[in-house]
């Protein structure tokens, strides 16, 4: 099955503002994704309660709402989310339009954050197995 342009540029750009949320979020976590042993340790945690006792308070407060530990633990957890979702997404195009397609489509995603100014692999999409050639 081919893959029209426009739904291979809409997959295209969908993967890219992926890839780039994805590679902000490892960057303020100080996770590295273009390392397996880091990327296996980040997935295979357990997940974290974001708030572990409730304090609403009836006040407003002058300080920002959250702990610096709650915001790392609602970051992490969007990391995990959205590291799956793009297994997902990928995992789809290569059922719906097969692996070379998906291929190019992931490429040029990943040509286009280098171009951005991330470094190659800081999104962790190098350990993509499934799209590696066999």
């Amino acid at each position: 099955m081919e893959m029209n342009d426009e739904a291979a540029e809409r997959l295209g750009a969908s993967l890219e503002a992926l890839n780039a949320r994805i590679a902000r979020l490892a960057i303020g976590l100080g996770i590295s994704l273009d390392d397996r042993a880091c990327m296996e340790k980040l997935m295979h945690q357990s997940a974290t309660p974001a708030v572990v006792h409730e304090r609403r308070v009836a006040r407003q407060s002058t300080y920002p709402a959250g702990s610096v530990e709650r915001r790392t633990a609602h970051q992490r957890e969007e990391l995990r989310g959205l590291l799956v979702m793009r297994y997902q997404m990928e995992a789809s195009s290569v059922t719906d339009n097969g692996l070379e397609m998906t291929r190019q489509i992931v490429h040029v995603a990943e040509e286009h954050l280098v171009q951005q100014g991330f470094k190659p692999g800081a999104d962790g999409s190098g350990l993509d197995e499934f799209l590696k050639a066999p």
